[in-house]
């Protein structure tokens, strides 16, 4: 029996809550495991209860979601943030990837579209509102504010680039070309570092916005 991903609901109003939580126990796949009324809150369950993805609400009393999901992604083995909110202005969108959040979703999706947003994030897969993808890749298209790395990427990070901004985990990668999943990590964090990027998400970005991958490739919550 596969065992169910461990979901963390974090969100300031307690319908919302309730209500995710009812649509959840209908997926013999997804355990919620607990919920989070602030920022705060989310950060310490996050530390007890160990929940494989935590859908994180952006605006909350206190400390906001993006301060949480910062201080939740900076852990060693930090759970995948699939931010699930109302908001989809520039000052949400931006600061919440760069803190680490992996999907962005908003909260007028359908149920099936949070389903399947929860299992991409949970494999490690970047899923962005198509909304919300545009407006980064929008973004990415000014011009850098630093310069990038004199170094440039090698053809096994370009490679690996690619394949991550097609939503493949790190194992998907190893199993493809025929490398440990150690030594993708390696080449991610080589890739973000010398692209002054933050996360997966926006190396994926930055690969559509060069044409290593276009947008049907970055999985959205409509697709499978």
């Amino acid at each position: 029996m596969t065992t169910p991903i461990r979901v963390l609901i974090a969100d300031d109003h307690a319908i919302v809550r309730k209500g995710i939580r009812a649509l959840l126990s209908t997926e013999s796949e997804i355990e919620v495991v607990g919920e989070a009324e602030d920022g705060a809150q989310a950060a310490a369950l996050a530390g007890k209860l160990r929940p494989d993805v935590i859908l994180m609400d952006l605006v909350m009393p206190g400390m906001d979601g993006i301060e949480a999901t910062r201080q939740i992604t900076a852990e060693p083995t930090a759970p995948r943030i699939l931010v699930l909110t109302s908001f989809a202005a520039d000052d949400k969108v931006f600061p919440a990837i760069k803190a680490g959040a992996l999907g962005y979703l908003l909260k007028d999706s359908g149920p099936d579209d949070l389903i399947r947003a929860i299992h991409q994030v949970h494999r490690g897969e970047p899923t962005l509102e198509p909304s919300i993808a545009r407006k980064v890749l929008s973004e990415l298209a000014q011009p850098p504010k630093k310069p990038l790395s004199p170094d440039p990427l090698t053809d096994r990070e370009v490679e690996v680039l690619r394949l991550l901004a097609q939503g493949k985990s790190n194992r998907d990668i190893a199993e493809q070309l025929v490398i440990t999943e150690m030594t993708v990590r390696t080449h991610v964090s080589n890739i973000l570092s010398k692209l002054h990027l933050a996360s997966r998400t926006q190396a994926a970005l930055y690969a559509l916005r060069e044409g290593l991958a276009s947008l049907d490739d970055v999985p959205g919550p409509e697709t499978a």
